[in-house]
């Protein structure tokens, strides 16, 4: 595992490893609600263009 002696050694990180890999879970949460809210938000304004459609069309 190049530097690594063992994967235990690799996740483990010098001693840093709580540091790491807390790091990366928060920022890949982040990067994940990001992704998230824009698919929503889309979905939501493509909903709301749709209401607005249909009701200038009733008119």
């Amino acid at each position: 595992m190049g530097q690594f002696a063992s994967f235990a050694d690799f996740l483990e990180m010098g001693k840093h490893g709580l540091y790491v890999w807390l790091s990366y879970g928060i920022a890949l949460v982040i990067i994940l609600y990001n992704v998230i809210a824009v698919i929503l938000n889309k979905r939501r304004f493509f909903n709301e263009a749709k209401r607005r459609l249909r009701r200038e069309q009733q008119l």
